[in-house]
């Protein structure tokens, strides 16, 4: 996994890191999680959903809210991090070391396209993640 300076950032708080296998794994950043508190569960996306950018896929629970997770690119759901069912905590102790779910583009001109909607770290920063 790359660090957060290669991510890229939704407004909706959800992080995209493109992996060298081409798969993207999405997790939640720091502002998000401090901001929800302290993470009580998650329940995943299915596995093999198609799931278009910016669609509510998953949700998230913590002693404070419930949030809605959002998919940062268009693609299919092909991994699901089963240590969420078990450990959600981690979130709140490594959020951009825990990744929720993987997801496959449709293909690379659409992960291009998708890519470009989203903020680099210092962009997200300086606004939605402020």
């Amino acid at each position: 996994m790359k660090t957060q300076d290669t991510f890229k950032f939704a407004e909706s708080h959800e992080w995209a890191s493109i992996e060298d296998d081409g798969l993207v794994w999405v997790g939640i950043s720091n502002h998000a999680q401090e901001a929800l508190g302290d993470v009580m569960f998650f329940q995943t996306p299915k596995l093999g959903q198609q799931v278009k950018q910016g669609e509510a896929i998953a949700v998230i629970e913590s002693v404070k809210a419930t949030s809605d997770i959002h998919a940062p690119i268009s693609g299919e759901i092909v991994a699901l991090n089963e240590e969420m069912g078990t450990s959600p905590e981690m979130i709140n102790e490594k959020p951009y070391a825990v990744w929720l779910f993987k997801i496959k583009p449709i293909s690379a001109e659409s992960l291009v396209a998708d890519i470009n909607v989203l903020m680099p770290l210092g962009q997200y920063e300086s606004g939605p993640g402020a």
